[in-house]
């Protein structure tokens, strides 16, 4: 993820050997002093406070000693506070959760009841959010020296938003970001010198954007030394797009004019102060992009880049093996962890192996405490976290620096925007230390089964979507024997595929219409992070449902059972990932069947008036 600036001084008098000094000084003050540090931003959290409608509806009376938060304070989930959070979006301007006014909220990647969660913020915490992205250059360039020296090209989009009805934006985290002064008004820092102006970022139609960055990252291609988006699905979809309009590229970069379809007047005016007739670059761009292999495409375009910057950690790992065939094998650098809730830590040893990847947490940015996680044992060694602790379970929780090596913990955070001891629903789980400082691998998100970009789909939800779209079959005397399911990224964008066996009693044959229907029924009943995934960021594609021979899953219960698993605790495991069994299934496929068109979807929650 690309960083943020920090005010800074002019170009003529900047001294980043100095800036990156103190910047990692800093790291090692916090990371040495943890606990007393966290202890300080509890405090500080609940003096500001002390006086909230929350804290005091609980009894906390003013106190700001841990001891009395731990024992008085429920650990809670996004449902606890929705009640509140509702209040807030509908006008209530009273301190429910926080002395400060709320600026706007941040739309989860998480979903409630099928809907985006919405997660308060405060203006200052922009400014808590510029300090974390502040840490990670001058970390790096202890790594890779000489990155002021050029530029990064990124993939940045912004996505829409809503309003609330009581006048509050709703929008992701980084779109909030991007249209922020943090970042439009930054000021000179070699570290944020990108290929893409502000206005091709900003501009709301993704193939404008796409197609300008794309066109500006091309024309500087010498001065490129680090790419990236804040996925590996995000970078992946920049390359296939380059794949599919290349031609498009090539030739406005040989006339030095910009086509057509870039209609948007700000992009384009910010696109010619870069672009300039090159008949030789075109000619070299097009060479490389007609060859029948794209293997190592990324260092034949930009060939002074020095890693890839994008998350490839959690669900984001199956992307790894075509980022190493576009890259020809560059380091792919995972930076920070934050979410919608609260950014969290930055990666200290950042040219390390995607699977060794650990996040310092850095310990001014919440209050952390961590619930320890036990996994299910049997075939899928899955983790499900309970929806609401017993009292034993609430006093389990630790802090931040009593954490132990090699366990595993969910997340809980306490922030200074109205979350206090909530789940973020992250599994973590210790892979050592940087001083005081515990440093966490990211395990998976709890309960999701299927995830291609942002979306995340959990198995209650992917069943109740199954149960709806075999209501097609009923006509048919047909009825769904057992299912599975598989997160396919090697096409792009990715899809959700899932493999029904079904039970056929009747003597009609099933149209593929039927089928179809099952197909986007099922897209109609998932959550609006997919939904928006589908119809207006085009980042996955149509749902696949692949009937299977019948027998199909007791091959799979066999198999599953050779490889050590227990008959009796045995269950179809409702998502597979493993190679071998996904090659199973699709042995036995017999037919294949698309969503014919996009689901529906609008910006904001239902029961809102929406703006884009």
């Amino acid at each position: 993820m690309p960083e943020a600036p920090k005010i800074t001084q002019k170009a003529t008098d900047y001294n980043l050997e100095l800036k990156n000094k103190k910047t990692l000084q800093l790291i090692e003050d916090m990371t040495s002093n943890a606990d007393e540090v966290q202890k300080n931003v509890l405090q500080e959290i609940l003096s500001s406070n002390a006086h909230v409608e929350y804290l005091k509806t609980h009894g906390l009376n003013g106190r700001t000693d841990r001891e009395s938060f731990k024992n008085i304070m429920p650990v809670i989930t996004y449902e606890d506070i929705q009640p509140s959070v509702e209040r807030i979006a509908n006008g209530d301007t009273s301190p429910i959760i926080c002395s400060k006014p709320i600026s706007e909220f941040l739309t989860s990647s998480g979903t409630s009841g099928g809907e985006r969660k919405l997660m308060p913020t405060i203006e200052e915490e922009l400014g808590r959010r510029s300090l974390l992205y502040s840490l990670l250059m001058p970390v790096m360039s202890q790594f890779v020296p000489g990155l002021d020296k050029g530029k990064g090209m990124y993939f940045l989009f912004i996505k829409s938003e809503a309003e609330t009805p009581g006048g509050l934006v709703a929008r992701p985290v980084l779109t909030s970001y991007y249209k922020s002064s943090h970042f439009k008004n930054r000021p000179y820092d070699p570290y944020t010198n990108y290929t893409s102006p502000n206005e091709t970022i900003l501009c709301p139609n993704s193939y404008q954007s796409m197609y300008s960055q794309m066109l500006c990252g091309l024309c500087q291609h010498k001065e490129v030394l680090r790419v990236g988006a804040v996925f590996a699905s995000g970078f992946i979809r920049a390359i296939k797009f380059l794949e599919k309009h290349w031609r498009l590229l090539c030739n406005d970069i040989r006339t030095g004019t910009i086509d057509s379809q870039i209609t948007d007047q700000s992009v384009r005016e910010a696109v010619m102060n870069i672009l300039k007739p090159d008949p030789k670059l075109a000619n070299f761009i097009k060479a490389e992009c007609s060859k029948d292999s794209w293997q190592g495409i990324i260092t034949r375009l930009w060939p002074n880049t020095k890693y890839v910057d994008v998350i490839v950690t959690g669900t984001m790992s199956q992307y790894i093996p075509t980022l190493d065939y576009y890259s020809n094998g560059l380091p792919l650098v995972c930076t920070m962890y934050a979410s919608s809730e609260c950014y969290f830590g930055v990666n200290l040893n950042p040219l390390c192996r995607p699977s060794e990847v650990s996040y310092t947490l850095i310990p001014t940015m919440a209050y952390f405490e961590f619930l320890p996680v036990q996994r299910n044992n049997g075939v899928s060694n899955s983790i499900s976290m309970p929806k609401t602790l017993n009292e034993k379970e609430q006093q389990e929780l630790v802090d931040l620096v009593d954490v132990k090596l090699g366990r595993e913990y969910e997340l809980v955070v306490t922030t200074y925007s109205g979350l206090y001891r909530y789940r973020v629903g992250d599994v973590l789980r210790v892979a050592g230390f940087k001083n005081k400082a515990p440093q966490f691998n990211f395990i998976c998100r709890k309960n999701v089964v299927l995830s291609i970009d942002s979306d995340k789909t959990d198995e209650v939800e992917l069943q109740h979507a199954v149960k709806n779209a075999v209501n097609h079959l009923l006509p048919f005397d047909a009825t769904l024997a057992e299912y599975t399911s598989f997160a396919d990224t090697t096409t792009i964008p990715g899809h959700y595929v899932l493999y029904w066996e079904l039970s056929l009693n009747g003597n009609t044959p099933i149209p593929p219409s039927v089928f179809e229907d099952c197909c986007l029924t099922i897209e109609e009943s998932l959550n609006s992070v997919y939904r928006q995934g589908r119809v207006c960021d085009k980042s996955i594609g149509p749902l696949e449902i692949k009937i299977v021979e019948p027998g199909t899953f007791d091959k799979l219960m066999d198999y599953a059972i050779s490889l050590g698993a227990s008959i009796n605790q045995y269950k179809t495991p409702r998502c597979v990932k493993f190679a071998p069994i996904v090659e199973l299934l699709n042995s036995r496929v017999v037919s294949c069947y698309f969503s014919p068109k996009c689901p529906k979807w609008f910006p904001g929650h239902k029961q809102w008036s929406n703006t884009n």
